[in-house]
């Protein structure tokens, strides 16, 4: 939003708009003192492991996750808590309206974080006309640890090669 000039097209994967609706959101905003007054939280091996399980257990990869665990626990088992922060307490943070490059949201059917419902409020404000949503089925909001991941890069991969539109054509 801050230089619209530098972004040719955006991809918007396990994106959170304003949280209305989110369960897990929800459960997380009722540690809303914690992490106004911590700067981390714990991220460790039942944590990263969670993600995978949270929304819907059984549909991401177990190998995902131990591979995730194995490349993060060795940098600290903390992360700083701004983005919990932000969800429970900052949401929104993108105006749709000041988007103004071709947009893709891509969303598992089972993402516990953010309704189907807000991300289609939030499609449907995009002011611009080069845009989609894909619903992913299988997914929940680990969408690049899922079964079904190949999915996310075949919806990714079609929407970044998707020609220019011609510049002498109205839009």
């Amino acid at each position: 939003m801050a230089e619209p000039e530098r972004v040719g097209r955006l991809v918007l994967g396990s994106f959170t708009y304003t949280g209305k609706g989110s369960p897990t959101l929800a459960e997380r905003g009722k540690q809303l003192d914690f992490y106004r007054t911590h700067n981390t939280r714990t991220r460790d091996a039942a944590v990263l492991r969670s993600i995978a399980t949270r929304d819907k257990p059984g549909t991401s990869d177990p190998a995902a996750s131990d591979a995730t665990v194995a490349a993060e626990l060795p940098l600290g088992d903390s992360v700083p808590t701004g983005t919990y922060l932000d969800m429970v307490a900052n949401l929104p943070l993108v105006d749709p309206l000041k988007l103004q490059c071709p947009v893709l949201i891509v969303r598992g059917q089972y993402d516990g974080i953010a309704t189907e419902a807000d991300l289609l409020d939030f499609f449907g404000k995009l002011t611009v006309p080069d845009r989609q949503f894909a619903m992913l089925p299988g997914l929940a909001h680990g969408i690049t640890t899922g079964y079904n991941r190949h999915l996310v890069w075949h919806v990714v991969r079609e929407f970044l090669d998707t020609p220019r539109q011609d510049p002498g054509i109205a839009s």
